[in-house]
């Protein structure tokens, strides 16, 4: 699935340096801000026989990590970035096919593919940037019964500020790819909010744990780790 849009690739930059020098696939990954510490892909379960999507995906790498050290029948890389689908392809295309890299906004790709994942994650990814009211619902659609939704976001802006006590967006600074200063639409809530969201959107079994940032100084954040169960 392909989603062609007008809008400018607000995502074109983002870890463009890396791609041209890092093409290895990570042993590991973690769900915290820092991404050097604390729980890994075990929060996932058991991913053998698993059809698994990752919503946001960037260039792939979490996702590459899954099918080459997991035992999943696929995993879908999804990400609407048409920047960040062209670097996944050019540094994971050979791991197809139980890796797809495909270039979709997460809430259309999941419409699409009703009751076709046992597990769908994002670490700070189409969560963070995609209206939960719009996302969530979907996910919920695109699960099997009893499948797995897990993802990490912030639990305060990186500014210090504390999180949304509704759901509402806030705008960050962003850069299109001619280099224009622009925002996006970016949702950092509460635990609560998220906790009714969920629940509005048909997920049972609710957790969500806080993660410490490992590092001081601007722009740490601490970690919501959230899981839930489609009803």
């Amino acid at each position: 699935m392909r989603v062609t849009t007008g809008s400018p690739d607000l995502w074109h930059h983002y870890g463009r340096t890396r791609a041209q020098h890092d093409h290895d696939i990570p042993d590991t990954f973690h769900w915290i801000w820092s991404q050097d510490s604390g729980p890994g892909p075990e929060i996932l379960g058991d991913l053998s026989g698993q059809i698994v999507g990752d919503l946001g995906a960037g260039t792939a790498r979490h996702a590459a990590h899954l099918v080459t050290h997991h035992r999943p029948t696929r995993v879908d890389a999804i990400d609407a970035s048409p920047g960040q689908h062209e670097m996944a392809v050019g540094l994971f295309d050979h791991l197809a096919p139980r890796l797809r890299i495909l270039s979709s906004d997460a809430v259309s790709h999941l419409r699409a593919t009703a009751g076709t994942y046992d597990v769908l994650y994002s670490i700070f990814g189409a969560l963070d940037f995609t209206d939960p009211r719009n996302l969530l619902p979907a996910a919920a659609t695109a699960l099997t019964p009893g499948g797995k939704l897990v993802f990490s976001t912030l639990a305060h802006y990186l500014s210090g500020a504390p999180a949304q006590s509704d759901v509402t967006a806030a705008a960050i600074q962003a850069r299109t790819p001619a280099g224009t200063a622009t925002t996006m639409h970016r949702w950092v809530l509460q635990e609560h909010v998220w906790v009714k969201t969920l629940d509005e959107a048909g997920f049972t079994n609710i957790t969500i744990d806080t993660l410490p940032s490992t590092t001081n100084g601007p722009r740490t954040a601490d970690t919501l780790l959230v899981t839930a169960t489609h009803r």
